[in-house]
């Protein structure tokens, strides 16, 4: 599978100004011939707002990306506000959903659970023959998430609204993940600012080697990756190296 991120610089509370944007990257991109599956960022037309009445998607909103699937025939990702929950959405090909996930852990620094409702399931869900386990920006400093699916998933992803000055721990967070749970994992993000707030970008993917495929910088664009993920390699690198097996679920522990 052919994995591809969309990272530009997100109008604030502009979606149709979004969608313009998003539809010309598209476009402009001369390997979308290619892409299996194309990934976008956090509050994907809105941006990282507390503005319920922006950041909530319509179905104006959920047509734009069903059309944009079925139109070059990819699967896609892309992130938004639905009955209070910040959202990850899955769209088959053909525009169909096929997987919502909501963010279990709400960033409570900038009081995003003031204004939102945290989700408290996980999922794993099928695409293209691999397995894939979804979250949301801040979730990726938990690792007990991604350890908790390690076994049954082939690849994470995360889609992100994450500032310029924790960039570091962005990109090691998400190297981290794929290294110690054997995954691919794919992280989305977005350039620009928000008031204050500047974004980097680096949207990047790892192979569960821990190997960059794809490195967006902090330009804009849809970048492919340089080459496909297989279900093979995969099981290739948790059969070389079976480390998975090693980890222990109880033991005690004591401080002094």
């Amino acid at each position: 599978m052919l994995i591809a991120v969309c990272q530009y610089n997100i109008k604030w509370e502009d979606k149709e100004a979004n969608k313009k944007k998003i539809e010309e990257l598209i476009e402009k991109c001369e390997r979308k011939s290619e892409i299996d599956w194309l990934i976008f960022s956090e509050m994907t037309l809105s941006g990282f707002t507390m503005n319920k009445e922006i950041s909530t998607l319509s179905k104006a909103d959920l047509d734009f990306f069903s059309r944009l699937a079925e139109k070059h025939s990819f699967n896609i990702s892309f992130g938004g506000i639905e009955d209070g929950f910040n959202n990850l959405i899955t769209l088959n090909r053909k525009g169909e959903r096929i997987n919502t996930y909501s963010k279990i852990h709400l960033y409570s620094f900038g009081e995003e659970d003031k204004h939102y409702k945290a989700g408290d399931k996980q999922s794993i869900f099928e695409l293209e023959g691999f397995r894939i386990m979804p979250s949301v920006c801040f979730d990726l400093r938990f690792p007990y998430l991604f350890w908790n699916m390690a076994d049954k998933a082939d690849i994470f992803v995360n889609i992100a609204a994450w500032p310029m000055k924790r960039a570091e721990h962005w990109m090691t967070l998400l190297r981290a993940r794929a290294i110690e749970n054997q995954c691919c994992m794919v992280g989305a993000n977005r350039i620009g600012l928000e008031g204050k707030i500047e974004f980097s970008g680096n949207s990047m993917a790892f192979d569960s080697m821990g190997n960059a495929v794809v490195d967006a910088e902090s330009k804009e664009g849809v970048f492919v990756a340089q080459i496909p993920f297989t279900v093979a390699s995969i099981e290739k690198v948790r059969s070389r190296f079976p480390f998975i097996k090693d980890r222990k679920t109880k033991y005690t522990s004591e401080a002094q």
